[in-house]
């Protein structure tokens, strides 16, 4: 059984092999260490949870609690949330991401932009599971304006849009996307080696 004790002492390269073993009560106490104010404890619950759910559905009756806390003051509680939405996606046979998807997507604006990064990164989950949701991330994505973000965040915003992209173009191609993915390629965003990177991943 999961204890705080326990989960302190935890070492990381351990936290797969015991998302593995997780009980009931123990799923339950880690989602109530996700509010926990120690970064150790809230952050361990956060890895064992996301760990959990890429192999067992037992983390998806949070999915609602999870969709709380896309709206909580906090920005590490709008990661939290989004984070695990993303991991859960697969195990999401009513499809309430459908529903979800404008205010999920409204996260690529947060004030945080560690956050907007998060969610752009998070989209790589979902997209594969949930083909129904890539017209509005292509929507969203390609709407960015990158000019308007600070300059330091350009590159790394571009990179994760891009990556995003072009899982969607996998599953449902689009001409847009492609005219995307060519201007950013010949832009002057992208440093060589992040260029040729992606070059080498495009058709």
């Amino acid at each position: 059984m999961i204890t705080a004790e326990f989960l302190n002492e935890l070492e990381k390269q351990n936290l797969a092999s015991i998302a593995l073993k997780l009980e009931p009560q123990d799923i339950t106490l880690l989602f109530e260490l996700l509010s926990e104010k120690d970064d150790n404890l809230r952050y361990k619950s956060f890895l064992l949870l996301q760990s959990r759910s890429e192999n067992f559905a037992d983390v998806y009756p949070y999915w609602d609690a999870f969709v709380d806390k896309l709206n909580n003051d906090n920005s590490y509680q709008r990661s939290i949330g989004l984070m695990l939405i993303a991991e859960n996606v697969r195990w999401d046979e009513q499809k309430k991401f459908n529903a979800l998807a404008d205010q999920y997507l409204a996260l690529c604006d947060d004030e945080k932009p560690v956050t907007v990064r998060q969610c752009i990164q998070s989209l790589v989950k979902i997209v594969p599971f949930n083909p129904d949701c890539i017209a509005k991330v292509v929507d969203k994505l390609i709407g960015i304006d990158l000019m308007q973000r600070k300059d330091t965040q350009r590159k790394l915003l571009l990179t994760d849009i891009l990556t995003v992209l072009l899982e969607c173009q996998k599953i449902q191609p689009q001409e847009k996307v492609d005219r995307y993915i060519c201007e950013a390629l010949t832009g002057g965003i992208l440093d060589e080696k992040t260029r040729k990177n992606f070059i080498a991943q495009y058709p």
